[in-house]
């Protein structure tokens, strides 16, 4: 029973593909109700309605984490729903600009960190003290071990990642006494569109792996399940922490 999250409302942003939707199709098999939710209305149906379809139960709310009211919109109509949040998924995130750090734009840079950070931070401001009223609930951001390591073409986004990491443990020092537990899971690449550019060039995939000691890159169930593990009570013990999920390529492994 550790894993059940039976009954629990969680709402999960950039769910519509990737790391997002198979968090979301996890949670709902563990009996949670599941919010979809990304910019594209098509695409949140289409994942919802696939989920209500095998038995579970989901709602579809397309909104912008660059749009703070399109978020409080998303907040809203999930407590109107269903009464409360218990699981907040942070996963959306962008990376417009590859390239070193001396040469991105104002517009860039700002844009990565609105994206990335403050607008998990706003999701946060909106979710958590309806958590704390009932003494009950977990927030997950999905970062990434580009926060934990220098890149010469992903510095911002590794940025906005390391900031996430802060962010997530400054909130839970301020709400862990009201048993509002706030992780972050770091993963490193995973086949999803997001990272296509990275996996599915036989070449440069082949060189990315081989510093890995499992000698692959990572599933999107493979974060899922730590999600899992940080959003029920198996992790109720478990705030303020980086979870690193990355085939073991941060220990330094050498092909």
């Amino acid at each position: 029973m550790l894993f059940d999250i039976a009954g629990k409302v969680a709402l999960i942003t950039g769910s519509s593909r990737g790391i997002g939707r198979a968090i979301a199709e996890r949670m709902s098999e563990a009996g949670a109700k599941v919010v979809i939710s990304s910019r594209k209305a098509d695409a949140c149906a289409e994942v919802a309605a696939a989920i209500n379809a095998r038995g579970g139960t989901a709602i579809a709310h397309a909104a912008s984490i660059s749009d703070k009211a399109a978020l409080q919109g998303l907040v809203d109509r999930t407590i109107a729903e269903w009464g409360q949040i218990d699981i907040l998924v942070c996963n959306a995130a962008i990376n417009p600009y590859f390239g070193p750090l001396l040469e991105i734009t104002d517009e860039a840079f700002d844009k990565i960190m609105a994206s990335n950070v403050r607008s998990n931070l706003w999701l946060c401001q909106m979710v958590i003290p309806q958590m704390a009223q009932r003494r009950d609930g977990s927030v997950i951001v999905i970062s990434s071990i580009a926060g934990l390591k220098g890149s010469t073409k992903l510095g911002a986004y590794g940025i906005s990642k390391a900031a996430d990491f802060a962010l997530v443990r400054n909130l839970a020092v301020e709400w862990g006494p009201s048993n509002v537990r706030v992780n972050a899971i770091a993963p490193s690449i995973i086949r999803t569109d997001f990272a296509r550019a990275l996996w599915e060039n036989p070449e440069i995939y082949g060189h990315a792996v081989k510093s890995y000691p499992l000698r692959r890159i990572g599933e999107p169930d493979e974060v899922a399940g730590p999600a899992m593990f940080l959003a029920s009570k198996a992790g109720a013990f478990v705030t303020g922490h980086v979870l690193v999920v990355d085939g073991g390529v941060t220990i330094g492994g050498e092909g």
